[in-house]
């Protein structure tokens, strides 16, 4: 059965609040045993908290355009005025420790199950009210966190599928506890200056696909998380990322870095990483582990972007495993592939462990690397943030260079370096406090 939002009182027309209608109208289809909800075309609807249920399917039209209300208090479903109880007082690259669960919201849902979102229509999150500090490279928000533009928790069966999410003031899509989630051919085009717009966060997630998405976003494109919140939920696990087209200006593909629980049995394959800061970032700093990761058919273009603002220096591939804080048991990094990556870059692969060597059994095969400048800019450190001890860490460039982890592998490793670079890159490989370790390369 088909519920038409203006039927129960929306306007449509950009700037009345259309809130009330369009949770009636979803009201209404879950009282009658579930139905599709349609925001039709030619129109804007502009909205605070909209709080999705059981079989529903919420529909947006081609045309039709969903739009976050510019009053923030129309987001405080629970009256916790998070606005003026978290302003930041120091930067987010600095510290954006997060719990996980926000005190604002857009769209939400919580044990419910056979959610549906879909359509070929938008949905804006209106980015520009909760601006803080703007620079030239970041933009900051005036609290944090924001709203996220979609926050499911223990949902079991959601889709979502066919729509543009632009314009999001926090992590975009951000499924927690939920199962059996699929989200296909979303193109998410968020502000690449604006910090923890986060593309797609699957927290505390199990049996999750993502395909045939276009994500534009900052901080990161596809993160997985294990979140303190999510705690109860248990690991992140039977994930698959395919097919994906993605631009960040931290880390296209990332794991952490709230990192509480075990992450295992994923795999990203046939993605597309272009005009990144990091490629793929795997950046443990809690008591959880990272194990069974495989990645494959990836091609990774990648260079550095503010060195202050956004973590990272430009490298395709960094894994690193160092506590968050001088007190945190950091868990380990464990069985994850590389097969067939393409990088042109201008950084090298980072591995780094801590004392423990708790990276481990790590492989790469059929590697190639174009080394070549594109900023001009060539780092002389590690980035090892967020951690309180060495945030950054003294070194020459290297096209691979892996500090305390055991059992590392790499065959066919092919580097083609730019002739203005060949002598700063030297030597290209080097191993620090490693055991057990392989490595075939050779200059193109």
């Amino acid at each position: 059965m088909i519920y038409n939002v203006q039927d129960y009182g929306a306007i449509g027309d950009g700037s009345h609040n259309d809130s009330s209608a369009i949770q009636a109208a979803i009201d209404a289809c879950f009282a009658n045993g579930g139905g599709r909800v349609v925001l039709s075309n030619d129109h804007i609807y502009r909205s605070g908290t909209i709080i999705l249920r059981s079989n529903v399917d919420f529909h947006i039209e081609q045309r039709a355009v969903l739009k976050a209300s510019d009053n923030i208090k129309d987001f405080d479903m629970f009256s916790k005025d998070s606005a003026s109880s978290h302003e930041i007082k120091v930067p987010t690259y600095e510290n954006c420790e997060y719990q996980g669960c926000p005190t604002l919201f857009f769209l939400y849902a919580k044990d419910e199950d056979n959610i549906s979102l879909s359509g070929e229509g938008t949905i804006d999150g209106n980015e520009e009210i909760f601006y803080g500090e703007i620079t030239p490279w970041h933009i900051d928000g005036s609290f944090y966190p924001r709203v996220p533009l979609m926050f499911f928790e223990h949902v079991k069966d959601l889709n979502i599928r066919d729509l543009t999410l632009c314009k999001s003031a926090f992590w975009t899509v951000h499924p927690i506890g939920c199962e059996n989630v699929t989200i296909d051919n979303l193109f998410i085009n968020n502000n690449l200056r604006l910090a923890n717009c986060d593309g797609i966060d699957p927290d505390h997630c199990k049996d999750v696909i993502i395909k045939n998405c276009r994500i534009i976003s900052a901080d990161d494109c596809i993160v997985f998380k294990n979140t303190h919140y999510g705690s109860y939920y248990g690991p992140c696990e039977n994930i698959t990322v395919d097919n994906c087209y993605l631009t960040s200006t931290s880390a296209a593909i990332k794991f952490g870095t709230e990192s509480e629980d075990v992450f295992r049995n994923i795999t990203v394959s046939n993605c597309e990483i272009s005009n990144s800061n990091r490629g793929i970032s795997i950046q443990l700093r809690d008591s959880g582990s990272v194990e069974d990761v495989h990645f494959e058919n990836i091609s990774i273009d990648c260079h550095m972007f503010s060195q202050e603002h956004w973590w990272g220096d430009g490298e395709p591939i960094a894994l690193t495993a160092v506590a968050r804080k001088s007190d945190t048991h950091v868990g380990r990094i464990r069985n994850i592939s590389f097969n067939n990556i393409t990088c042109n870059c201008e950084n090298g692969i980072m591995i780094y462990g801590d004392k423990a060597t708790n990276i481990n059994n790590i492989s790469f095969n059929d590697l190639h690397m174009l080394l070549i400048s594109k900023t001009g800019e060539i780092r002389s450190s590690r980035d090892l943030r967020p951690c309180e001890e060495t945030p950054s860490v003294a070194s020459h460039p290297l096209c691979f260079y892996a500090h305390h982890a055991c059992n590392i592998s790499v065959k066919n490793f092919i580097i083609d370096a730019q002739e203005s670079l060949s002598d700063t890159f030297k030597p290209y490989v080097e191993i620090e406090g490693c055991n057990s370790t392989y490595i075939d390369w050779k200059l193109k």
